[in-house]
């Protein structure tokens, strides 16, 4: 394949890691279904599980299909590697249990996903890893939590629904002093925010929403920037500086020298990946190849289309309040381009069970549990996605009860506020 440096993300997203079929000339990157590979002989396999060269062994681990994908989105994020996994949740789960162990802890925002947080409250936890919650509204926060078994910081560049841009910047920083690098979930804005230029060590993906774009996969994928000094810091960040019994005694940041700044992404690749088991399909992987082609067009379109339909409900006499990440100096410090995403959120003065006749009256708009498609998807967090949190765990998500979250797709402006406009009037 010819060595196609392009540094533009729109090219990236075309171009980046595939360029033709090297024996049938094929553009489209092929679906390789299959679950393993053929060793060239066995010093070639011995090389291979020994770390000493990177190839295919099983599709568990590594799928040529797979690989594509992971190099397109790496260099879309500028980073130097990347992981696919079966879904954003295992993206999030993996992330951590890279690099925190039973007694480790980590320190979140409280601005995150519900799913993310009860990952992190109850599933992590019952595997002796503790997550300390602090509001994102005072980096400060971060350090006042930290000790010495604090192995990663984490957050969501644009979390939903609170839609309060994280302080990727000021929190990335302080975690460099210390040894901590900040994972960010940036799955709400692709192509609108690059965390890695602002200090993030890593950032994942569930790709199931901007990058597939069509609601028809479920996937994740991790992406190492490449840049965090792992070795620097040995105290602090041991899973990658001590040997590792569950691959013969290797210490990461050693085998990865002659491979280049990966010892994150590659043990996550060779022992949880190898372990858990959560490996995206090729042909999920397939799809969000396809999808991530039209990342840029659909992103600009939705964020055309969400800073109207903010406008609209602005005006509304049944709203009370609209949040949209849009006009403050750290909103564009941080999502450039002057877009500001498709996500939108709003407060019915009428209460709970107004919110749900609202849903029920949408007509164009799905109800889904789902962000990111080109479709527009309407949602109530409190009593769905946020449910199974207390109440006061959803109001330092950001979820009362009666906020509505929507998701603005790419039809035309004027379909989705006349659904918007005839539901409101339902009230």
């Amino acid at each position: 394949m010819p060595n196609l440096n392009f540094t533009n993300e729109e090219t990236q997203v075309v171009h980046a890691g595939w360029r033709a079929d090297p024996s049938t000339n094929s553009v489209a990157v092929p679906i390789h279904q299959t679950t393993s590979y053929q060793f060239n002989n066995a010093q070639h396999a011995e090389d291979l599980f020994a770390l000493k060269e990177l190839g295919n062994i099983y599709t568990r681990i590594m799928n040529p299909t797979c690989d594509v994908l992971e190099k397109r989105v790496a260099a879309f994020e500028g980073g130097v590697a990347a992981l696919a996994v079966s879904s954003g949740q295992s993206a999030s789960a993996l992330a951590i249990q890279n690099i925190a162990r039973n007694g480790d802890n980590i320190v979140s925002s409280t601005d995150i996903y519900g799913g993310t947080w009860n990952l992190f409250a109850n599933t992590l936890k019952d595997q002796g890893i503790e997550v300390r919650f602090v509001d994102p509204g005072d980096p400060s926060a971060f350090i006042k939590a930290t000790d010495n078994k604090t192995r990663a910081y984490f957050g969501e560049t644009l979390p939903n629904p609170k839609l309060n841009i994280f302080p990727i910047e000021e929190v990335a920083k302080i975690g460099q002093k210390l040894g901590i690098p900040l994972i960010l979930d940036n799955t709400a804005a692709p192509y609108i925010c690059k965390p890695f230029q602002f200090g993030a060590a890593i950032i994942i993906h569930s790709t199931t929403k901007y990058i597939g774009g069509q609601g028809s996969a479920i996937g994740g994928i991790i992406v190492d920037s490449g840049k965090f000094d792992w070795e620097k810091f040995k105290d602090q960040q041991p899973a990658l500086n001590n040997p590792d019994p569950s691959y013969h005694g290797v210490i990461w940041t050693e085998a990865v020298k002659p491979l280049g700044p990966i010892a994150y992404i590659l043990k996550a690749r060779t022992t949880l990946l190898r372990d858990l088991g959560s490996a995206m399909s090729p042909f999920n992987a397939f799809q969000f190849i396809q999808g991530i082609e039209t990342l840029p067009l659909r992103i600009e379109r939705q964020s055309q289309n969400a800073a109207k339909v903010s406008g609209f409900l602005q005006n509304n006499r049944n709203v009370s309040k609209v949040i949209y990440p849009n006009g403050s100096d750290k909103n564009r410090k941080y999502l450039n381009k002057n877009l500001y995403g498709n996500l939108i959120g709003f407060h019915i003065d009428k209460g709970y069970e107004a919110c749900k006749t609202f849903i029920d009256n949408l007509k164009l708009f799905y109800h889904v549990a789902n962000i990111g498609d080109v479709r527009s998807l309407a949602i109530h967090p409190s009593s769905t996605t946020h449910s199974q949190l207390s109440k006061e765990d959803q109001k330092k998500a950001g979820v009362f009860d009666n906020y509505i979250r929507l998701s603005i797709g790419i039809e035309h402006i004027d379909d989705i506020i006349d659904d918007l406009d005839n539901a409101l009037n339902s009230l």
